[in-house]
């Protein structure tokens, strides 16, 4: 890790506003349950891009007769590694409590590569290649794993920033929200281009609590400025230019945060997950980032019934979400 800073948010953090952590359960499981299904909405679609994809009215978890599905042999209603690993975060949380919880999402992750954890029927099927390196890594390590994650400007990847929702409900203080947001990326995507846009996603969820989604991506980014260490304000910079140029749906961090906000234009959910999923290529993670935030704004009913009992891994996601929901908001 020579060369990158243990640390890229400043020393001299903001005083954090007032933050309400008393999350409706219904928005929570929203938010976790709308970045599941959107993923596994999301998976067919992946790879195409968007001239080959069908009419946004067609996009369902079933695609329509003829469609050239990516991942042939995952049936309808699976999620992929986006929700694996957003799940893997959850549980880190519930077991680590109020003790630091990077060892245990690195072990989860090893686990979810060697044995299925948290993926439907057991069965891996789409890993990136930063990640896929990282979790090599990790199997030889005896520390956190903080270590573990590329540091190369081309691995950034949407590996880290993916799962790093439940962190943002997780609740707390927002300097440590920021710091812990930036640290588990580390541990896969260890470039600072994947911390800061860890970080700037959590605080944007955090302001949806209150805001519309465009109100609140501009009140995050005026909040991230105030975090930013001496030394990364000419990176945050370009990275805040690259942030306002036009959504591509591609797996570059940065890309697929723009093209999250684009797609959370539309006002509710279904519209948000075809927008996102229309925009082709890294389809799932799209769709399932900004389902994750869909969901938190308009809670679990707003998730189209259709959807959610096409959703497969229920035995899964049900108890450890019921876990998480119970947890939440208890953590400073």
């Amino acid at each position: 890790m020579s060369g990158v800073p243990q640390k890229i948010w400043s020393q001299d953090k903001p005083e954090t506003e007032a933050s309400d952590c008393a999350i409706s359960a219904t928005r929570l499981r929203g938010a976790l349950w709308g970045a599941l299904v959107g993923d596994a909405l999301g998976v067919p679609y992946e790879f195409h891009p968007p001239a080959e994809l069908p009419a946004s009215v067609q996009i369902e978890m079933q695609p329509p007769p003829g469609f050239a599905r990516a991942h042939v042999g995952v049936p309808p209603g699976t999620w992929s590694d986006d929700g694996a690993h957003l799940l893997c975060l959850a549980q880190a949380l519930i077991e680590a409590g109020d003790r630091p919880f990077y060892a245990a999402l690195a072990s989860l992750l090893v686990e979810w590569k060697d044995q299925g954890r948290l993926a439907v029927d057991g069965k891996v099927f789409d890993v990136g290649g930063a990640t896929l390196s990282a979790i090599h890594r990790l199997r030889q390590r005896q520390d956190d794993g903080r270590s573990a994650g590329c540091i190369d400007e081309h691995c950034n990847g949407n590996g880290a920033w993916m799962r790093v929702l439940p962190l943002a409900l997780w609740c707390g203080d927002e300097s440590r929200l920021v710091e812990q947001a930036m640290q588990q990326s580390r541990i896969t995507h260890g470039h600072p281009v994947s911390q800061l846009c860890c970080a700037l996603y959590c605080l944007w969820v955090r302001r949806c609590l209150a805001q519309t989604p465009e109100l609140a991506w501009q009140a995050a980014l005026k909040r991230m400025d105030a975090y930013i260490a001496p030394a990364l304000t000419a990176q945050w910079r370009r990275l805040r230019e690259e942030l306002e140029q036009a959504p591509g749906g591609t797996g570059y961090v940065v890309d697929c945060l723009r093209s999250a906000r684009w797609a959370l234009q539309a006002e509710d959910f279904e519209t948000i997950a075809r927008r996102a999923i229309s925009l082709g290529y890294d389809a799932d993670t799209t769709a399932c980032v900004a389902c994750g935030i869909a969901g938190l704004v308009y809670g679990e009913e707003a998730i189209p019934l259709r959807w959610r009992q096409a959703m497969r891994g229920g035995e899964l996601a049900e108890p450890l979400i019921q876990a998480f929901v119970a947890r939440a908001g208890r953590h400073g």
